[in-house]
């Protein structure tokens, strides 16, 4: 059997039994970034834990919690990220208000229409059932998929890395881009991800989608390989299905809602970021 079919079938099988799992299991951390959290804030990460688990309200942990989960890397943090279905955002918020949590919003004004911010002792936790850009809302998908791990005695369910990188790919800001996170996502998750399965998410955003791994493939052009071939053919499949229904300055809030692009502008207007 010659080197390149020897290849080939290796990676189906490697694809083939990832399909069987899907997320179910983590690649192993590469240090324990747990330890870096420090005894103040878990002390309240984990009150606001049980505190939802105490009402029985599903939850998945997204944000720095997810992405050290999948590669390992830690980056500080202030907060923590619960995702929950929307019917549960009410029960959570008022759980948590029993509890002590503060609403954030007199502090600092923040859109409620995707998140909840509370905060004790200045450690901020948030509630969040939708994305920012009210581009999709957490579904039972989110959940039916989710990984589990344990950080520090306690069993956790993750956002599963496909809605996690489709979370972050329309973070693209002059103050803010994710990008950089889903880079590593691709990294060191990349190959076992249900690449259908997100493409499917996307649907007639499939162009950004395309743009990132464009840009990854520049960035890591010998790692990008380890991604499996039928994408590229997925992908180039999903574009010619696209349809033309959104406009463009529908797209230009997917990004950013406010002004920042001249050319949807009116003339001589000025740009908010």
């Amino acid at each position: 059997m010659g080197l390149k079919r020897h290849k080939e079938l290796a990676t189906r099988r490697r694809l083939a039994g990832h399909r069987r799992g899907r997320t179910n299991s983590l690649k192993p951390l590469q240090f324990s970034w747990a330890d870096a959290i420090s005894v103040k804030e878990w002390d309240i990460y984990r009150a606001a834990i049980h505190v939802l688990r105490n009402e029985r309200i599903e939850f998945l942990l997204g944000g720095g919690f997810a992405r050290a989960g999948f590669t390992g890397h830690w980056r500080d943090t202030k907060d923590i990220d619960f995702y929950v279905r929307p019917h549960d955002r009410e029960q959570a918020k008022n759980a948590l208000t029993k509890a002590g949590f503060i609403d954030y919003f007199e502090k600092h004004p923040y859109d409620r229409a995707w998140i909840y911010r509370s905060y004790k002792r200045n450690v901020i936790v948030d509630v969040i059932w939708a994305m920012a850009n009210q581009r999709a809302q957490v579904d039972d998908i989110w959940f039916r998929h989710a990984p589990r791990f344990t950080i520090r005695g306690e069993s956790l369910l993750l956002v599963p890395p496909e809605e996690l990188l489709w979370c972050k790919l329309y973070i693209i800001q002059r103050d803010r881009c994710d990008w950089t996170d889903i880079f590593n996502l691709l990294h060191e998750h990349g190959p076992r991800m249900d690449w259908p399965h997100l493409i499917q998410r996307v649907e007639d955003d499939v162009l950004l989608l395309q743009a990132l791994l464009n840009a990854y493939t520049w960035l890591c052009p010998k790692e990008v390989k380890d991604l499996p071939a039928s994408l590229w053919r997925k992908l180039a499949a999903a574009e010619k299905k696209m349809s033309s229904r959104v406009p463009d300055h529908d797209r230009i809030r997917l990004l950013d809602s406010r002004t920042w692009f001249g050319a949807r502008t009116m003339k001589n207007q000025k740009l908010e970021i």
